[in-house]
Formats: structure tokens, sequence, C-alpha cells
């Protein structure tokens, strides 16, 4: 059986869907069940993975754990200990690829690699997914892109190479469940560099309607995102980010096309999945 925290994220949720198909039983622990809709045949088991001891009921016969730092948070040491204590025999960390090609402010970045340190401690054979951004993260643009057809943001030129959902998600279950991924460490990226202003248009494509990208200022962006009620740490995180991959794109890979056996999909492909979120 597969415990997998951050479960209604994108990433869970989708290696939830392919664990179940592929006839491996799973427990998707999630804070509030009546709302997680999750993949019919999942185990659905209320607990918050940043108090471990509210998890007391989910590791009977455990194998594996897919853990999000980010639902984990400091937890994730007696998270995993727990998990180890019941008989878990390995774990994949959904890390960041920041570890490995710094960018933004470093406590992010630090963060990460605190959740990949204690898996290395936890006894666990583990696998290490440094990812780059994910291509989902564009769904923040919707609002404004419904209701002007213009994306409004700093760093235009920024560039990564985004990655779907869905790759990290197989690579995952894959490492979840054959040994010979234990002690490795796989960034993860999408199969092109593109810009802030090429994802932006890439949308456009999808919905068949032209989206621009109006350049403002990284002040402007911050202050909008702090009045919109987000934490200071949301544009403390986007901004470093970007600020960085203006000066220097991100990494890309082909990590996922050799654990795969086929090409990483593409940012428009995403998009193509998504359009009706972009739509009015």
């Amino acid at each position: 059986m597969i415990v997998i925290t951050g479960a209604t994220g994108s990433v869970g949720r989708e290696a939830t869907r392919l664990l179940l198909a592929a006839g491996h039983k799973v427990t998707a622990v999630t804070r509030d069940p009546s709302a997680a809709e999750l993949p019919e045949g999942a185990t659905v088991a209320e607990g918050d993975p940043s108090r471990p001891r509210s998890l007391a009921a989910v590791w009977a016969g455990v194998e594996g754990v897919l853990l999000s730092p980010r639902a984990v948070g400091d937890a994730a040491a007696e998270l995993l200990a727990a998990a180890a204590e019941h008989g878990a025999r390995r774990v994949v960390v959904l890390s960041a690829s920041t570890v490995q090609y710094p960018a933004g402010e470093p406590r992010f970045a630090q963060a990460f690699k605190a959740a990949e340190d204690t898996a290395r401690a936890s006894g666990l054979a583990w696998t290490l997914l440094r990812c780059a951004d994910f291509a989902a993260n564009a769904l923040a643009w919707a609002p404004q892109i419904r209701a002007t057809g213009k994306v409004r943001g700093a760093y235009p030129d920024a560039a990564t190479s985004p990655i779907h959902q869905r790759d990290i998600a197989e690579v995952a279950a894959l490492a979840l469940t054959d040994p010979e991924h234990a002690g490795c460490s796989y960034v993860l990226t999408g199969p092109q560099s593109l810009t802030q202003q090429d994802k932006a248009a890439a949308i456009g494509e999808a919905i068949d309607s032209p989206v621009s990208f109006v350049e403002v200022a990284p002040e402007q962006v911050r202050a909008a995102m702090l009045t919109q009620g987000l934490p200071a740490d949301v544009p403390d995180r986007l901004l470093g980010s970007l600020a960085d991959y203006a000066r220097r794109p991100g990494p890309t890979t082909e990590t996922v096309q050799k654990l795969l056996g086929r090409p990483a999909l593409s940012f428009e492909t995403w998009a193509a999945e998504n359009a009706a979120a972009f739509q009015d």
C-alpha cells in the first residue's frame, strides 16, 4: 500500500490515479475528505500530514510514501519515522530543481533540501524528484486571461522548462514501485525552455484567441498579490525565482524521456488540456 501526502495537489492526485490503475492499493491523505474528490478506489484518510499523530490510522500495510514537503512542513522526520515503524520500505520526495540549480531566495530551496536530507536519514530507500516549475502554475493567470485576454506580470523573459504534472506523477509511481530507483536524484523538467511570453502565447493558441503578456514592475505584482490576501511567501517565492530566470534560464533535462521511454509532455499539451480554465 502506498501513502500519498499532498493527495489533493496536482501531482498527488495524478499519482493516486496512476497507482490505482496499475493495481496498487493507495491511501490518500487529506485534511478534508468531503471536498477531496480523489480517484475512485483510493482509501481516503482524514489527517494533517504536518501533524503526523493525526495519521495513526493510515500506516497499516504501508510499503511506500510519496512525501510532499509543502504538505508536511517541518514534520517530515516524525512522519517518516512512523511510516518506517509500520514497515514502509521506500519514500519518494517531491523536491525542487532549485536544490541543484539555485534560483530565487535560498530559504525556499533550503526547505526542500531539508526534506531531502530527512528522507536520506530515515532508513528508508529514497528517491528525490527535483522538479522544475509546474505547467499548472499558469492557472494563476486564468482570471485575468478570461477577463482581459492579457497576463500582467513581471519578468516576461524569465525562462524555464515547465513540467506537466502527469510526467512527475508517472515518475513518482515508478519510483514508488520499482526498487531500481532507490538512492537516485532526478531533475525533472519539460522538454523545452519557454519564457513567460511564450507560455502566454501557447495558452492563446490553445483557446484560439491571442493572449499577450504585459510587463509590470515587480513591486506592483507584489502589492497586487498581497492585496489579494496572499501570504508574503508567495510573491517572495515567485518574484525571486523569476528575477533569476530572467538572467539565466532554468535547466532543461531529458530525464523524463529516459525514465518513461517517451518524450516529456509539452506546455502546449498542458495548455490544450486545460483550455477551458482560460475561457469564459
